[in-house]
Order: C-alpha cells, then structure tokens, then sequence
C-alpha cells in the first residue's frame, strides 16, 4: 500500500486528535501540557503552523506534521517542524518520509534551514533518524526536559542547513 502525504484540513483534525493527545499525554517527547484540550491542540497543530500535514494510506491517518517559521525578521528564512506518528504504525518509516517531504516542502516555502528547538535527549529514535537524515546538533540544554519517568533529561537544539 502507498502512503500519501497531503496538506492537511480542518476537517482532518478529528483524526489527528488521537495520535496528537497520545503523544502528547504521554509526556516522553513533546514540551506541551500533557493534559492539552482538544480545541488547544487544534489551535497548535493546525491554526499556528504556516501549514499542516497528513500521512495517510486508504483515507486512514497515520502520521501528522506542522511546518512554520521558527523566528521573524532575520531568521525568518530557518523552518521549525513537528511529526507524530500513531503508535500502532511506527516502525514503518513515516517519521522518515514526513520529514524528507518536510525538507522538500521547506525549499518550496522559501526557507533555507530547519531547527528542531526541543528534542528530548531521551527520545533516542528521533534523535538517530535526525542524525541520520543530516541533522546536526548544535545546543545541549542540559535538564530542559522534565520527562515523567526518567526525570530532568537534556533537550537538543537539532539544525540543518537546507540550501545548496
């Protein structure tokens, strides 16, 4: 089967609710409260990114993703994305494909970079995939992240330059 990624509506929010309220009421990977409303999160993943999108095979939603600028004015040419994949379809490369079509979608935007500002150190499979897909890191907040079971772990700063 195919997945297709594709900008993401309003009306595809109701699906993305339960991965994003697993992820993030989990409390291991994300910096938002773990007990986020609905119509909050909505307003976070769909209203505040310049754009949205879904990873879908046969109309189901399997994986989301946001894109926006990171900073105005002088960095307004560095990108910032966020990806969360529902629990029962990782291991499957969506976390992969969202981010190498984050990357050509950034270039398409006009930006020139992406940064990952808050990546927790104890998210080991995303730091390995960043690592892999070229990501560097470039700043070490040491105890930023207060994860529920392992305590206060450090948090990444993750760049990679996207222009040639």
């Amino acid at each position: 089967m195919t997945i297709c990624i594709r900008q993401a509506t309003d009306l595809d929010f109701d699906l993305i609710w339960p991965i994003f309220r697993d992820v993030v009421s989990a409390g291991e990977t994300y910096g938002y409260r773990t007990d986020i409303d609905k119509a909050q999160a909505q307003h976070l993943w769909m209203q505040c990114p310049r754009s949205t999108f879904v990873a879908e095979e046969e109309q189901r939603i399997l994986g989301t993703y946001y894109i926006k600028t990171n900073h105005d004015g002088p960095g307004a040419h560095v990108c910032n994305c966020g990806y969360m994949v529902a629990s029962a379809e990782r291991g499957r490369g969506l976390a992969t494909s969202m981010c190498k079509h984050s990357q050509q979608e950034a270039i398409r935007l006009g930006y020139r970079a992406m940064q990952f500002n808050f990546v927790a150190s104890s998210n080991e499979g995303a730091v390995r995939l960043w690592n892999k897909l070229g990501f560097a890191t470039v700043g070490r907040l040491s105890r930023a992240f207060a994860h529920p079971r392992l305590g206060d772990v450090d948090a990444l700063v993750m760049y990679k330059w996207l222009a040639n």
